[in-house]
């Protein structure tokens, strides 16, 4: 059982979490019609421009078999992970837990039919791993309002931010209607139905208004107080920054004023309320599982990275993409139980 402490005092302590990307693109394995994805395979849809009819029958054959949440969870501490975040609902916006919110979930959706997000808690919790949950608040490529329709040109993994093939008029958008329908209510379900969260991942804060991410901010710390939130909800309402992806900093800033520092950016330096800082990091290019791409990084570049993040306060959160039938890919596995050999050197 979990000792009772306070969660930034562990989370400053922590150094080593294991972040998982996992969905109905693993199915994909990086590859559409002869095509392959993007670098990040997670953004196959859209880099692709799936339809969302072609795509929904994805979840008509997800049935990962091998999934085991307690073979996760153990591997996890194995490797020195003091916590595990799990995608409960990326760009996509399928969702890895039983949504009542939404059908578009691993039990309503799938052959599968168990509560991904359920098994992996209670495997947690059993084994004494703090659980986290990364949640996509503004982006939902299955919503007719999903966020990003205002980000115009700026570059990204997809051809858009948004679902502009299924929904090409971005005029008519309008995000207030997805973030009552679906965002908040499911944020409002990941708190309250899966125990006691270290910290919500949130990400891309593309379309949110300072009063959303208010509103979401508010919610966590209603039904959790001591959960943490990531500084990619947007509009400075966080307890600990997200660096960029793979950002290894050369060192940390001094004297940083927050006046000059743009609250919205994705990842990047800015002032941490309570010195708390991550960085989420790629093993190989992609964070969904993508069988083309073997361009790991071997247990010696991992070990020597975690050493230099931890060693400016920083935590590394390295992400595993398990494959369409649950299972870690072979290498990351092998490279994940050698970094930790020689991280103990």
């Amino acid at each position: 059982m979990l000792k009772k402490m306070d969660n930034r005092k562990w989370f400053k302590e922590a150094g080593y979490g294991m972040m998982i990307h996992w969905g109905l693109y693993s199915l994909l394995a990086g590859e559409w019609n002869g095509r392959r994805s993007g670098s990040y395979s997670e953004w196959i849809q859209t880099n692709q421009r799936i339809p969302i009819a072609e795509y929904e029958k994805l979840a008509r054959a997800f049935n990962p078999v091998f999934f085991d949440a307690e073979e996760w969870v153990r591997f996890a501490k194995e490797c020195g992970m003091k916590y595990m975040v799990v995608t409960s609902k990326h760009h996509d916006g399928f969702a890895l837990f039983h949504s009542k919110a939404d059908k578009f979930n691993v039990v309503d959706a799938t052959p599968f039919g168990r509560d991904i997000v359920g098994e992996i808690s209670e495997a947690c919790y059993k084994h004494g791993l703090k659980l986290g949950l990364y949640y996509s608040q503004d982006l939902d490529w299955h919503e007719p309002h999903g966020g990003g329709y205002k980000s115009g040109h700026i570059p990204c993994a997809g051809t858009a931010w948004c679902n502009d093939w299924d929904f090409p008029d971005n005029e008519k958008k309008d995000f207030n209607i997805c973030f009552e329908k679906k965002i908040y209510p499911q944020i409002e379900e990941i708190l309250r139905n899966y125990g006691e969260l270290c910290l919500v991942w949130f990400d891309v804060p593309m379309t949110l208004s300072q009063e959303h991410s208010q509103k979401i901010f508010e919610l966590v710390k209603k039904y959790q107080p001591d959960c943490l939130i990531n500084s990619r909800l947007g509009n400075g309402a966080y307890d600990y920054v997200s660096l960029g992806d793979n950002e290894i900093p050369e060192s940390m800033p001094e004297n940083m004023d927050p006046g000059q520092v743009d609250m919205n950016d994705i990842g990047g330096f800015k002032p941490s309320p309570y010195g708390l800082y991550e960085t989420a990091a790629t093993m190989n290019d992609s964070w969904g599982y993508c069988a083309w791409d073997q361009n790991w990084k071997n247990p010696e570049e991992v070990a020597a990275i975690r050493r230099k993040l931890n060693g400016m306060g920083i935590n590394y959160l390295l992400n595993v993409g398990p494959d369409g039938l649950g299972r870690f890919p072979v290498r990351c596995q092998e490279i994940l139980r050698e970094a930790a050999i020689l991280s103990e050197l």
